[in-house]
């Protein structure tokens, strides 16, 4: 089963630097399954944990690119899914937008198959309750906690600076928080 809605959005394709990402927490016995990334050089996720997803391929929409990668990098085939959020990522450098980040965020209850090892970190069932005792993105912990919250769907705006996540640079559907 399959729920969420996928707002219409459109960008500008001259945006170079602009990226397209699927985040998905897939859910077990209380526990998400995360991902230590640690395997990847160039990694601007390097030594934090996150969920399961990546870059949408030419042409493919956000459930296609989840679907792909959720079995790419854990061997999993989501049967129930869920759209949670839709989240734009700001990331500055010495004051200088260095890109931004459409990521589709998702949580999935249902699944079949079996964990492989991934080429891009540590696979790990890991339970709600210790999620924030790992190092973690901010702005992860935000939309994390709406997640845990069980919050309908919502828009997220996160403008980091130099890596760092000020309390300015948090936008809830297009309003300061």
């Amino acid at each position: 089963m399959v729920s969420g809605k996928i707002p219409k959005m459109c960008y500008s394709t001259s945006m170079s630097n602009l990226k397209e990402t699927t985040l998905c927490y897939v859910e077990k016995d209380d526990c998400y399954l995360m991902l230590y990334r640690n395997k990847k050089k160039n990694d601007v996720n390097q030594g934090k944990w996150i969920g399961i997803g990546g870059h949408l391929e030419e042409g493919e929409t956000p459930e296609q690119c989840l679907l792909r990668e959720c079995m790419e990098e854990a061997n999993l085939t989501l049967t129930n899914y869920k759209y949670r959020a839709h989240i734009l990522f700001e990331f500055y450098k010495g004051g200088k937008l260095d890109f931004t980040e459409i990521t589709h965020l998702y949580t999935a209850t249902g699944f079949t198959g079996n964990l492989i090892e991934c080429n891009e970190g540590e696979l790990k069932w890991i339970p709600k309750n210790k999620i924030f005792n790992l190092p973690l993105w901010e702005g992860d912990k935000i939309f994390l906690q709406k997640l845990f919250d069980d919050q309908p769907f919502f828009k997220l705006k996160l403008i980091y600076q130099d890596g760092n996540l000020p309390e300015e640079g948090i936008i809830f559907s297009g309003e300061s928080k």
